[in-house]
């Protein structure tokens, strides 16, 4: 089996720069997922979001995560669960507006450290789709052009904990599925493992390192590539000891923001885009209700809602 791929991205200032940029283009292309050392973040703010954030969870969330538990008899559980995730989450947002000040039970100095660590990480995202409009021929600032839309992009974390299991073989940390936004950085335990991505028919794990970025591609870079890069299924499994943090983030697109294959990725002898044409916000409403379900249906109910013209009046060129 393939190593899975690692970018190391001070090579991108040096004479690697060549070898380093085949390298992400080769994983967007074949694995959809890759891992950044040397990204610029801070290792001393990323230690300190990993304090702070393991500290919030032994004193405010394990003790309620240990109770939704015992409420549900997961415990006892006898056959595979299929309708729930074995994890302890919150949700912060960054933009268009920040909800940090709201969020219940953080702690000062872990409210500011969420805050800066998702200011590097804006800068990261959008450093790598520029990475991405290189690779792929696109004119630079292309994507995040698009992402924008009329008020700028969603930007937002999702904080979750994955405590151990007694049942790891019946109950998922987090189902398979693939993220439906733009790109996706996160910051994952690097002791306790569980992070999985399908290739080739196969669940490969997705290695944990110290102070790594993890990357991954979501439907709608998916979509306006025409499918030369592609968003892959991920799960989360869970283990019988050890707690696993994750730190999610997600540069997505604006909620009216207009979403089709670039005209570059679009070859001129197709008679017709093989990806529809949407507003971000009405593919999202579709992925509520379907997310543990195959993206292409999605894709299709887009097509469906683009031929007969709903909810996209007129569309504004990039």
């Amino acid at each position: 089996m393939e190593n899975f791929p690692v970018v190391d991205m001070g090579n991108l200032n040096n004479e690697e720069r060549g070898a380093t940029m085949e390298k992400i283009k080769d994983a967007c292309e074949n694995w959809g997922f890759f891992e950044l050392v040397n990204h610029g973040i801070s290792l001393e703010l990323m230690d300190s979001v990993e304090r702070l954030t393991k500290e919030h969870y032994r004193t405010c969330m394990e003790q309620r995560f240990k109770e939704m538990v015992a409420s549900k008899g997961l415990e006892s559980a006898q056959s595979e669960i299929n309708d729930l995730d074995w994890e302890s989450t919150f949700f912060l947002r960054h933009l268009p507006v920040s909800n940090i000040s709201e969020i219940p039970d953080l702690g000062e100095d872990h409210r500011k450290v969420m805050k800066d660590f998702a200011v590097e990480l804006e800068k990261l995202a959008e450093l790598l789709l520029d990475l991405l409009c290189e690779n792929l021929g696109l004119e630079k600032g292309y994507l995040k052009k698009v992402f924008y839309g009329s008020k700028g992009p969603n930007f937002g974390t999702k904080v979750s904990n994955y405590p151990p299991c007694p049942k790891p073989e019946l109950i998922k940390g987090l189902r398979a599925h693939t993220d439906a936004g733009g790109i996706i950085l996160l910051f994952q335990d690097h002791k306790v493992s569980g992070l999985q991505l399908l290739k080739d028919g196969h669940w490969i794990d997705v290695p944990p390192m110290r102070h790594s970025i993890v990357i991954n591609l979501g439907d709608q870079l998916e979509v306006i590539t025409n499918g030369k890069y592609k968003s892959v299924v991920h799960r989360v499994i869970t283990q019988s000891d050890g707690n696993r943090m994750s730190i999610a983030s997600f540069y997505n697109p604006g909620n009216d923001a207009v979403i089709a294959p670039a005209a570059a990725m679009v070859k001129e002898d197709e008679s017709s885009q093989v990806y529809p044409k949407f507003v971000f916000d009405d593919y999202m409403k579709l992925y509520a209700g379907l997310k543990f379900q195959a993206k292409e249906p999605r894709f299709q109910a887009m097509k469906a809602m683009e031929s007969s013209n709903i909810n996209l009046g007129p569309i504004a060129t990039v």
